[in-house]
C-alpha cells in the first residue's frame, strides 16, 4: 500500500469529523492534514444563544487543537491557492501536496451591511456579530426590530426564524413586549420553503403567536442608514430602530478562483458521493451545490439546504469513500440526503424537523410538536461538540443511546 496524503481544508463541522473519522479508519502511516486559519473554533449553532444572552463567548469557543485526533497535523495558515491539475494547496506559509482533498471552507458573508452597528444594523450569523448584537438588545428601550433575509441561499434555513422568535422571546422578558415590534422579511414563500408548506405554516404559526409580523416574498432592495430605513423590491419603506440583516452568502475567494465554482455560485457535487468534477476532489457542506427535486414547482429543481448537519454526514461519506480507495476496497458509502433540526422557538422550547431531502417526488420533512426535550438535546449536543476529543469519547456511547431512544432515529456522531 503507497502512503498518500489527504488534505482537509476548513476546520468546522464538516473538516473536523472527516479527519477524526479518516483517523479511525486509517493506518498510522498515511498522512492527514487539516489547514485552517484559526486557532480556535467556535459553535455556529450557539449563536442564536449568544445574541440572547444565554451564553457567554468563552462558553462556545474553545482550543480547535482539543476538537481534532492528536494524529491529525494541523495548519493554521490560510489557504491561498488551490490546484486541482498539480494536486497543490498554497498557503501564506506552505506548499502541500494532496493525493486526496476535501473542501470544507464553508460559506463567507459579502460585507456590504456588516460592520454597520453605528446605523443599528447588526447580523448574528457570525460570532462577533451575534456578540454585538447581545450588546445592542441588552440596552434597547423599544421600537422597531426588523429582521431582514437579504438574499437566497443561505447557511441553516431555520436561523432566520429561530432568531426572530428569540428576540421576541427576549423582549417579552424585558417587559418591553409593548413596546417594540418584531417583524421579519423574506424572499421566500414561506419559513423552511424546502420543507414543503406544512411545516412552514406551522413554523409562520408559532411566529405568529409570539407577535412577530411575517412578510414573505419580500426583496431587500437598499438600506438607507442615515434614516434607518430599509427598501424593499416591491418600493415599500420600512423604518427600523434595530435592523437584522441576514447577510448574502458565498463561496470564499479561494474557492472562485479554484476553477470548481459553476454558474450557481458554488461547487457542483456528485449528490451521492460528494466528488467534484476532479477525481479524488471532494467538497462538504454549505459550500457545495446539490440539486434536490423541486417542492413548489417540479420542473425547477432546489438546491440542498447549507446546514451543519449536512457537512456532519456528508463528512461521514467521504471518509468513508476515501478509506475505502486507499485500503483498495469496495466502498458502498453513499450521502442519503438525511436531515434533522432543533427549531428553537424561545421559552427552552424547539421543535424537531427532520426528513428525506434526497425524497421523490420531493423532500419529506415532518416536525415534532414543541417540547422541552428538544431544547435539552440541542443543548447536550452543543456540550458534546465543544468538549474536548478525549472526553467526547467517554460520553459517545451514552449519547447515541439516548440520542436513538428519544428521537427514534439511527444517530451517527
Amino acid at each position: 500500500m503507497n502512503k498518500p496524503t489527504i488534505v482537509i481544508l476548513g476546520g468546522g463541522v464538516g473538516g473536523i469529523v472527516t479527519a477524526n473519522n479518516l483517523v479511525k479508519l486509517l493506518p498510522q502511516e498515511i498522512d492527514i492534514v487539516l489547514i485552517e486559519k484559526k486557532n480556535h473554533h467556535t459553535f455556529a449553532a450557539s449563536y442564536l444563544w449568544l445574541m440572547v444572552n444565554k451564553r457567554t463567548p468563552k462558553q462556545i469557543t474553545t482550543s480547535l487543537r482539543g476538537l481534532v485526533e492528536e494524529r491529525v497535523n494541523i495548519f493554521f495558515e490560510e489557504v491561498k491557492h488551490i490546484d486541482t491539475e498539480n494536486k497543490t494547496i498554497s498557503t501564506e506559509k506552505s506548499k502541500i501536496d494532496f493525493d486526496y482533498l476535501v473542501i470544507a471552507l464553508g460559506a463567507e458573508l459579502d460585507k456590504t451591511h456588516l460592520d454597520k452597528q453605528q446605523y443599528g444594523v447588526h447580523n448574528y450569523f457570525t460570532y462577533e456579530g451575534a456578540a454585538k448584537l447581545n450588546e445592542e438588545l441588552q440596552n434597547f428601550k423599544g421600537g422597531n426590530v426588523s429582521i431582514v433575509i437579504s438574499s437566497l441561499p443561505y447557511k441553516c434555513p431555520g436561523a432566520p426564524y429561530e432568531g426572530a422568535m428569540l428576540i421576541a422571546d427576549f423582549l417579552k422578558n424585558k417587559k418591553l413586549q409593548h413596546k417594540a415590534a418584531v417583524n421579519l422579511y423574506t424572499p421566500e414563500p414561506l419559513p423552511l420553503p424546502v420543507a414543503g408548506p406544512a411545516l412552514g405554516n406551522s413554523v409562520k404559526e408559532v411566529m405568529v403567536s409570539k407577535g412577530i409580523g411575517f412578510y414573505p416574498q419580500n426583496q431587500l432592495a437598499s438600506v438607507n442608514y442615515d434614516e434607518r430605513k430599509i427598501e424593499l423590491a416591491s418600493g415599500a419603506l420600512v423604518h427600523y430602530d434595530l435592523l437584522v440583516v441576514i447577510p448574502q452568502h458565498k463561496v470564499p475567494e479561494v474557492v472562485l478562483q479554484s476553477g470548481l465554482v459553476d454558474e450557481s455560485g458554488w461547487i457542483p457535487v456528485n449528490k451521492d458521493t460528494l466528488e467534484t468534477k476532479h477525481n479524488n476532489v471532494f467538497a462538504i457542506g454549505d459550500v457545495t451545490s446539490i440539486t434536490i427535486p423541486g417542492r413548489w414547482q417540479p420542473d425547477k429543481p432546489m438546491k440542498l439546504p447549507k446546514a451543519g448537519v449536512f457537512a456532519h454526514s456528508q463528512a461521514f461519506t467521504v471518509s468513508e469513500i476515501i478509506a475505502s480507495k486507499i485500503l483498495g476496497k469496495e466502498s458502498k458509502e453513499i450521502f442519503c440526503g438525511d436531515g434533522f433540526c432543533m427549531l428553537e422557538v424561545g421559552e427552552d422550547l424547539a421543535g424537531f424537523a427532520y426528513g428525506d431531502f434526497y425524497g421523490s417526488p420531493h423532500p419529506e420533512v415532518k416536525l415534532k410538536h414543541l417540547g422541552k426535550i428538544w431544547h435539552w438535546g440541542k443543548v447536550l449536543f452543543e456540550k458534546w461538540w465543544l468538549a474536548p476529543i478525549g472526553f467526547r469519547k467517554s460520553i459517545l456511547k451514552s449519547f447515541l443511546r439516548i440520542g436513538s431512544s428519544v428521537l427514534k432515529i439511527p444517530v451517527k456522531l
